[in-house]
């Protein structure tokens, strides 16, 4: 029996987007914090049909900052705070390793983009990244994501030159996660308005 495609995810960076990050790697459940509004976003997207899956490097693991078990501890406190606003994590996708490992998964490679894809059958060029750095946009490029949204709530200002630079664009670039849930929606809207109509029965 074939497995259903998945349209309609959203791919969500962490560190940045959903929380706020720290030079210091985010290290234990203490030093995690939410940015305003991506709990009431990610409620946004789950109560309007979307599926949102977690794409994150965290090279804290390999740097021996953080436990996998603590790292477990935080996704699944922050699961459940955002199960709690009403909204829904399918799934955390991470990458453990350095960046110079050489691994397929660390942002921007598309690894952790196609492991989800492959798990779940999603179908990529109805899928949206969201994430505040210019990796998070290159890895939506590289994986065939259908739209890429960059956030101004992390490494914006880096990201935007980095983007400029190797000639990448973002499909929208929102204040937070919660604008770009809001655009998400209001671009789906769109997209479904343009569609042609479908043809009248003649025989009416």
């Amino acid at each position: 029996m074939s497995q259903t495609i998945l349209r309609n995810v959203v791919y969500l960076d962490r560190d940045g987007t959903i929380n706020h990050d720290s030079p210091d790697y985010i290290k234990n459940r203490s030093e995690f914090k939410f940015i305003a509004g991506s709990i009431e976003a990610i409620r946004l997207l789950t109560f309007s049909g979307f599926t949102s899956i977690v794409i994150t490097n965290q090279s804290a693991l390999a740097r021996k900052f953080i436990s996998a078990a603590e790292l477990d501890r935080i996704h699944a406190m922050m699961k459940e705070a955002i199960v709690s606003g009403g909204g829904k994590i399918m799934d955390i996708f991470f990458c453990p390793h350095m960046p110079n490992d050489g691994c397929e998964c660390r942002k921007p490679a598309p690894g952790l983009l196609l492991q989800a894809q492959r798990k779940y059958n999603i179908d990529l060029p109805t899928s949206i990244m969201v994430g505040d750095s210019a990796k998070d946009i290159e890895c939506a490029r590289n994986a065939g994501c259908g739209k890429a949204v960059l956030v101004k709530t992390g490494k914006y200002d880096e990201a935007r030159h980095i983007l400029k630079a190797k000639q990448i664009d973002a499909d929208y670039t929102a204040n937070n996660l919660y604008d770009a849930a809001k655009w998400i929606l209001a671009d789906e809207h769109s997209t479904l308005r343009t569609q042609p109509p479908a043809p009248e029965n003649e025989s009416l």
